[in-house]
């Protein structure tokens, strides 16, 4: 059994009445990896816009393995100090990633952020020693567009989380860096420059499916 925990923010949590991204990774995984898995996490629910909570249920489709570590507002700051004992009490082998981007708008700055990532990294290795992780680097989104310095950040984030991830990499421990889904488009594939749409959701997927097929040969390419 191959346990998948997708970890993140608000673009991994999603909101009321979307289908998420970790609905298409599942999926994605039920027709094309061969043996056991599931996705485990601790928490289940949707982000709720109308009570500013995470307490909805209200999937466009409710039917499939819900569960995630992701929260609206939660960053690598935030999620570091929680990864040891969700991964521990979910016996999780493979965590997919997606964070920074509330860290460089609201907490930290590029230099500050890789470090959370450091320490991300070895909490949830002191889990379980052979713990792989998938990495999606921050997408700029409507803010960097507008604002030169967050930009900035967002780069030079991207750039640390590189040499962190060929840094930490280890055999027994694979941490890899998933390529930014190249046709992105913010105005495309969100819906406010930020959360993903539907298409969005499956690029996000995507990116995540491809990387871990070209490096660990699990599953298929995504839509392949």
């Amino acid at each position: 059994m191959l346990r998948f925990m997708p970890v993140g923010d608000s673009m991994t949590i999603g909101s009321a009445g979307e289908h998420t991204w970790r609905y298409r990774m599942w999926q994605h995984l039920r027709d094309t990896y061969g043996g056991p898995y599931a996705l485990v996490g601790p928490r289940e629910t949707l982000y709720d816009k109308a009570t500013d909570a995470p307490t909805s249920y209200e999937y466009a489709d409710p039917d499939f393995p819900r569960a995630h570590l992701a929260g609206w507002g939660e960053g690598w700051l935030h999620m570091a100090p929680l990864i040891a004992e969700a991964v521990r009490t979910q016996r999780a082998d493979v965590l997919l990633v997606s964070l920074g981007l509330i860290d460089l708008g609201f907490y930290t700055n590029a230099e500050q952020t890789v470090e959370n990532v450091r320490r991300f990294v070895a909490e949830a290795r002191t889990a379980n020693p052979r713990v792989r992780m998938a990495v999606l680097p921050v997408i700029p989104n409507v803010r960097a567009a507008e604002d030169a310095p967050f930009a900035a950040q967002v780069t030079r984030f991207n750039e640390l989380l590189a040499k962190a991830v060929a840094d930490l990499d280890e055999p027994r421990s694979p941490l890899l860096l998933a390529s930014p889904p190249p046709s992105y488009d913010i105005h495309l594939d969100t819906y406010d420059g930020t959360h993903p749409n539907a298409s969005g959701e499956h690029k996000i997927a995507a990116a995540f499916a491809d990387a871990m097929h070209q490096a660990w040969g699990v599953g298929k390419p995504y839509g392949g």
